[in-house]
């Protein structure tokens, strides 16, 4: 058996296994809470992500069983109709989530470029009233979100019960301009912020929740 504790993130053309079958690393696309995102390349050839639970401590959210929570989430948010990648393998004994793979730019990456529009905070918007409508609130913040045409695909399946202060309109809102809370994570990422800010997000009330 696979250890899960991996104690750093895997390197491009490390080859990780889901259920026996083989996926090669291309790129970390980022660690949550809960997980390390690869993006990954099947024996075809066909671009995946690959999500490898990890069990390292998180100051600010308590987990229980990690993968049975994603499964849980996972069917919570298609009961809600929210648009995410297809769930295609889990291998439990390794811990490890294959999904499909969806290309575009994230609403962080918009964010950084100043080009996140009134038409994404609109479709944010709508989701949020299916949500809001099953008590359930999602983790509003931009980097988990990919526009895809006229769409927003929501690529993590972390869902919680409904607490206002946690909404979009009074924590996630904040991250989707250039708010300070939002340049401070981008200079704490050493990510670059470039052109200019619609500010097509607005301002919201501030938040102290950190990603």
């Amino acid at each position: 058996m696979e250890t899960t504790e991996m104690k750093t993130a895997a390197d491009a053309g490390t080859t990780m296994d889901v259920n026996g079958r083989p996926y090669e690393v291309v790129r970390l696309l980022g660690k949550g809470k809960g997980g390390y995102s690869y993006l990954v390349r099947d024996v075809d050839g066909v671009l995946r992500v690959l999500k490898q639970i990890h069990h390292e401590p998180c100051a600010y959210y308590q987990f229980g069983d990690k993968l049975a929570s994603e499964l849980s989430d996972y069917r919570t948010l298609t009961s809600i109709s929210v648009a995410m990648p297809r769930m295609i393998d889990v291998d439990e004994a390794a811990e490890r989530i294959l999904k499909e793979y969806v290309d575009g730019p994230t609403v962080y990456e918009l964010v950084l470029a100043g080009d996140v529009r009134p038409a994404h905070i609109e479709r944010m918007r709508a989701i949020c009233r299916r949500l809001y409508a099953a008590n359930t609130n999602i983790d509003y913040f931009p980097t988990n979100f990919v526009v895809q045409g006229d769409g927003l695909v929501y690529v993590d399946y972390e869902c919680n019960a409904y607490m206002e202060e946690w909404d979009f309109e009074h924590w996630g809102i904040r991250y989707w301009s250039r708010t300070p809370e939002l340049l401070a994570y981008a200079a704490e990422h050493g990510d670059e912020v470039h052109g200019e800010d619609t500010g097509s997000a607005g301002d919201g009330p501030a938040a102290d929740k950190e990603e």
